[in-house]
């Protein structure tokens, strides 16, 4: 630990030096009068200095003449079309694109709502809104209404930019009745919508309300309206992204202008090892935040060219779309979630789709999101022919990595199922319910020590109690990540389960996340989980829910008692671990995380309801069907 050692400690000796001096890899209009500011816990970065996120991402690289290089590509495996804009044309659609917001009043300190599929156009308005200094917020495309509608009460937005409709694989989903009838419950009004028409579905337009994406920017391209850059504070808003609250109320994160932009460029370099001119992969989409850091803002921060993919890694049309992605653009690093890879796993167990594409400048994957078990990681490295898998860690709040294998800096040894180690800005500490330091591999809550590093949110939307409670006040000193897991003895921290999935058996304290490590070596399990429900005599007693490669046809029942077996063998009879079962598929986010809380409370009969961010909801039923046979479902 060379280069990452001294780099740390350079970042712990003098934080404050540290970040100023990642500064100057930013363009600023007024500089910071103060680094770092904290008031009362909280944290606030480049105060007084004044700049833009979009002059940053898009004017200064076509002043520097990287005008003709690709920005941003836009591969979409739905409708089989690629579309590339170079920096000067992504430029020329964002500034005229501004002009059309302006044109609706949309001025500095504005909440604009973003309600789109993977199309270019979102992040056309994301850079908009950004030159204007008003306020994005990205919902999902294709949302529930009820949920858009609580969004639009929280962030109060003036216009909402949406398009007529969504693709799955088979389907086409209309966005603009779900968006009427959010706007419909919603007791804030907003002044107007923007839709873009795709050919697949067109949307009737409400007049003096609704207006039409291509028309509105032909007006303004014809009168010329490409507003310069507004000059905003660092500390003000960039954009707001909810993410979901334990009260069912969605969370409003803030990330700020100044903070984002230095913590995102210096991790292009200094975690993924990326070079300008580089092409840069993130398989998520714009609605979450690897979207807007690592679609969107990063890579065209650091001058790289970014891919914005409309598909799935399996079905479109099949399990080798990933790969072909990487061919077709020369991509050098791809960032996904491993729920991704398990599911290319699951439909080509043996790799063998890989084998049709030309590889050569792939050079590393990087996995986050949810916990990658070893097994996933080691069948990816054997599929890439030993290319590095890095697995790495962060969250909605901190807009960046916490912990990772610092690439740019000192290839470090891969532990698995360790995401590695904190990197620059993030001080982590594992701790009891007391708030005392835990001995090495000893499982407690993973906190961080404040004051937080630039990029992370500095409040939540116009809740600061909320954000005080949610975060702060449980470990005072520390920001609470509601993660649970171990330092070893090197420093690497092992990321088990969230705090509320360390199940309480016979009063023995056991993470789900070790045990699903375990199942996952099974040869034919593909993907699983564990929940624990709730038992009379042990207090909780775990469940697995394995899903099996495609191509095996052993009976299931011996699938079921090997993974049981596996469990007693590797963990022990403490675990009291009886029962395993195999279900077609797991109910998961859009995103790729297993939604194992739903599931625990459809197996212990307490009330739930369908996450509004679920891929689909039809899995659920599935599941307790599963539970029902086996006699497990309370309800």
């Amino acid at each position: 630990m060379g280069r990452y050692k001294d780099t740390y400690e350079s970042w712990k000796r003098d934080p404050e030096g540290f970040w100023a001096e990642a500064a100057k890899e930013i363009d600023w209009f007024k500089p910071a009068t103060k680094t770092l500011e904290v008031k009362d816990g909280l944290s606030r970065w480049f105060v007084g200095a004044e700049t833009n996120s979009c002059w940053n991402a898009l004017d200064r690289h076509v002043k520097a003449g990287r005008g003709a290089q690709a920005a941003l590509i836009h591969d979409s495996a739905m409708l089989g079309r690629v579309r590339t804009f170079t920096y000067a044309e992504l430029l020329d659609e964002v500034a005229t694109f501004a002009g059309v917001l302006q044109r609706h009043g949309v001025s500095k300190g504005d909440r604009v709502l973003i309600y789109m599929p993977m199309v270019p156009e979102a992040a056309i308005a994301m850079l908009a809104c950004a030159r204007l200094g008003a306020i994005h917020s990205v919902v999902f495309g294709g949302f529930a209404a009820k949920e858009l509608a609580t969004r639009i009460d929280d962030a109060k937005p003036k216009l909402i930019v949406s398009a007529s409709c969504g693709l799955e694989p088979g389907r086409v989903v209309a966005y603009k009745p779900l968006m009427d009838k959010a706007i419909e419950m919603s007791a804030h009004k907003v002044s107007g919508t923007i839709v873009l028409q795709r050919e697949m579905e067109e949307a009737p337009l409400l007049e003096g309300r609704d207006f039409d994406w291509a028309y509105e920017v032909e007006k303004a391209r014809a009168a010329g309206a490409k507003p310069d850059c507004v000059a905003v504070a660092a500390t003000d808003p960039l954009y707001v992204l909810y993410t979901s609250g334990t009260t069912g109320k969605p969370k409003g994160v803030v990330r700020d202008n100044g903070g984002h932009m230095v913590a995102l460029k210096w991790s292009m370099k200094h975690v993924y090892d990326m070079n300008p001119g580089e092409v840069f992969w993130a398989a998520s989409d714009v609605g979450w935040v690897v979207g807007h850091s690592y679609i969107v803002y990063a890579p065209l921060f650091h001058g790289c060219t970014t891919i914005l993919f409309e598909g799935k890694p399996v079905g479109t049309p099949d399990a080798g779309t990933f790969w072909r992605v990487i061919a077709d653009h020369g991509v050098k690093a791809l960032f996904t979630a491993p729920t991704a890879f398990r599911a290319i796993r699951k439909e080509d167990p043996k790799a063998e789709l890989i084998s049709k594409y030309d590889l050569s400048k792939f050079e590393v994957l990087y996995l986050a999101g949810e916990r990658a078990d070893p097994d996933t990681i080691q069948w990816a490295e054997k599929a890439l022919s030993g290319r590095p898998v890095i697995d790495h860690w962060w969250q909605t709040e901190t807009g960046w990595p916490m912990v990772s294998n610092p690439m740019g800096i000192e290839r470090l040894p891969v532990k698995y199922g360790s995401p590695s180690v904190p990197l620059p800005g993030y001080e982590i500490h594992v701790v009891d319910e007391a708030c005392k330091p835990v001995p090495a591999n000893t499982t407690g809550a993973i906190v961080v020590k404040l004051p937080l590093p630039p990029g992370c949110l500095p409040t939540l939307w116009e809740n600061e109690q909320g954000f005080r409670e949610s975060y702060l006040a449980e470990f005072p000193g520390y920001y609470k990540t509601a993660d649970a897991g171990y330092l070893d003895e090197d420093g690497y921290l092992y990321v088990m389960s969230r705090t509320d999935d360390i199940i309480n058996v016979a009063g023995h304290r056991l993470s789900t996340g070790g045990m699903e490590e375990v199942l996952a070596e099974h040869p034919d399990v593909a993907e699983c989980a564990v929940i624990g429900i709730a038992d009379a005599m042990k207090g909780q007693v775990p469940v697995g829910f394995l899903v099996i490669n495609a191509g095996v046809t052993r009976p299931a029942a011996e699938i079921e008692a090997e993974a049981v077996q596996l469990i007693r063998d590797r963990i022990g009879p403490v675990a009291a671990f009886k029962k395993a079962m195999v279900v077609k598929r797991l109910p998961k986010t859009r995103s790729g995380k297993v939604l194992r809380g739903t599931m625990r409370k459809i197996a212990d009969g307490v009330e739930w309801t369908t996450p509004a961010t679920i891929d689909d909801p039809a899995i659920l039923d599935e599941i307790k069907a599963v539970l029902r046979d086996a006699g497990l479902a309370k309800a």
